[in-house]
C-alpha cells in the first residue's frame, strides 16, 4: 500500500483577509420592487441640472420683461442726478472730471529768467 497524502492547499495570506467575500456579495441587501421602481421615477424626471437650467431660464425670462420697468427707473436716477450736480459747485464738478487739475511744470514750459 503507498503512502497516504499528506499535501495541503496554500491559501494566499492578504488574498484570504482583503474584502468582503462571494458570500457577502450574494447575500448583500437588495432593493425592493417598489424601490426599483421609484428610482425609475426619479431618473425619468430628468438630472438637478437640467431642472436648475430651466428654472434659471425662468427666472431669466422674468427679469427680462420686467428691465423696461427698470431702464425707466434708470433714467428718472439719472435726470435726478444731473439736476443735482447743477446745484453743486462748479470747482467740485471740475474736479470730479479731471479739468481743473495743474499741468505739471516742465524745464521747457518755465519762462527763462536771467
Amino acid at each position: 500500500m503507498g503512502k497516504r497524502d499528506s499535501r495541503v492547499a496554500y491559501m494566499h495570506p492578504i488574498a484570504m483577509s482583503s474584502g468582503p467575500t462571494i458570500q457577502d456579495y450574494l447575500n448583500r441587501p437588495r432593493p425592493t420592487w417598489e424601490e426599483v421602481k421609484e428610482q425609475l421615477e426619479k431618473k425619468k424626471k430628468g438630472s438637478k441640472a437640467l431642472n436648475w437650467k430651466k428654472e434659471l431660464e425662468k427666472h431669466r425670462e422674468k427679469l427680462l420683461t420686467g428691465s423696461e420697468s427698470s431702464s425707466k427707473k434708470r433714467q428718472r436716477k439719472k435726470k435726478e442726478k444731473k439736476k443735482s450736480d447743477r446745484y453743486s459747485s462748479s470747482s467740485s464738478k471740475k474736479d470730479i472730471k479731471g479739468l481743473s487739475k495743474k499741468r505739471k511744470m516742465y524745464s521747457e514750459d518755465k519762462p527763462f529768467i536771467i
